[in-house]
């Protein structure tokens, strides 16, 4: 990760919406079109040295995109650590003006340690776009079956049924669509490595390698803490309380639910290690979550080093 090694002398605060952007340069505030014309011509005149802006679904890809065109460092927050600052500042209003201020004081503030933008290969973005779409067809058939086998639901079962295999069609063609993109190239190689673990699979491969890229990139505690695996601690005094996984990208948890079930049954590389948590008299979901969180660190440990032959 990128860091600024100067403070900023101007930070500009960019609150994003779908059409529009309110920017916060230096005591002003204005307004301008979420257009890359107007991005690029307001961008021109100014003299910054940082940008910082929050994650809105993909509407700040453009401000991105302009920034990194002409040379002016980013970085997209973290919302819920910019919400704390505000919080601790004890304002209670929002604006997009607000907004904007509190975005361009937070750069100013807290610039040593925030990460720079850096555009990620276009494959792991494509990879990434086909993998949370094949997340949502799965659930959408999930919903559809549950319809389909609701009291009432047999005389609209030629409905039901269009819909599924349709459902089915897109997911095969997305299933398709990854294996070609992690066939070839980098992905290629990431993969090879992270399906070289017993119990993971191509799909949990995929998944596992779009939503965290990272992976091969960081130490074992901050890919445990980036996957929602930490137990973070909870004391105070002499009360030691119960630790919990929190924060981090909970979908991680998700795809690895079944790595994990399978180790909990006996079966793939983590078994043992299932085994001797449950000896130890731990809860089976404190083993899973651990289970979980060894296979985070393990593959982060492979990819790092360039392992694909398991010893």
């Amino acid at each position: 990760m990128a860091f600024l090694h100067h403070p900023p002398s101007r930070c500009l605060g960019f609150d994003i919406a779908k059409e529009t952007i309110a920017v916060c340069d230096g005591s002003k505030v204005i307004t301008i079109a979420n257009r890359r014309s107007d991005i690029r011509r307001f961008l021109s005149r100014s003299n910054a040295d940082l940008a910082v802006c929050e994650p809105t679904g993909g509407f700040e890809t453009l401000l991105i995109e302009e920034c990194q065109r002409c040379g002016l460092a980013v970085h997209r927050c973290d919302t819920r650590k910019l919400k704390a600052f505000i919080r601790s500042k004890g304002r209670i209003g929002k604006s997009d003006a607000i907004d904007a201020r509190e975005l361009s004081a937070y750069g100013l503030e807290r610039w040593a340690s925030l990460a720079l933008w850096c555009a990620p290969d276009c494959r792991e973005v494509h990879l990434k776009a086909l993998v949370r779409r094949r997340g949502d067809l799965m659930a959408m058939r999930v919903a559809e079956r549950n319809r389909s086998k609701a009291p009432g639901a047999r005389r609209l079962a030629a409905t039901f049924k269009a819909t599924l295999a349709v459902i089915d069609r897109q997911i095969a063609q997305i299933d398709r669509d990854i294996a070609v993109l992690t066939g070839t190239g980098p992905l290629k190689h990431r993969t090879e490595i992270a399906t070289a673990m017993n119990g993971i699979g191509k799909t949990t491969a995929a998944a596992l390698i779009a939503t965290l890229p990272e992976l091969g990139r960081m130490d074992r505690r901050h890919a445990a803490s980036l996957a929602g695996l930490a137990p973070h601690p909870n004391e105070s005094g002499k009360t030691i309380g119960y630790r919990r996984i929190r924060g981090g990208r909970p979908e991680v948890r998700t795809i690895l639910f079944m790595p994990a079930m399978q180790a909990a049954r006996g079966k793939g590389e983590f078994a043992a290690f299932y085994k001797r948590l449950a000896a130890s008299g731990k809860k089976p979901i404190v083993a899973l979550a651990a289970v979980m969180r060894k296979i985070v660190v393990v593959l982060n440990a492979r990819l790092r080093d360039d392992l694909v032959q398991q010893s």
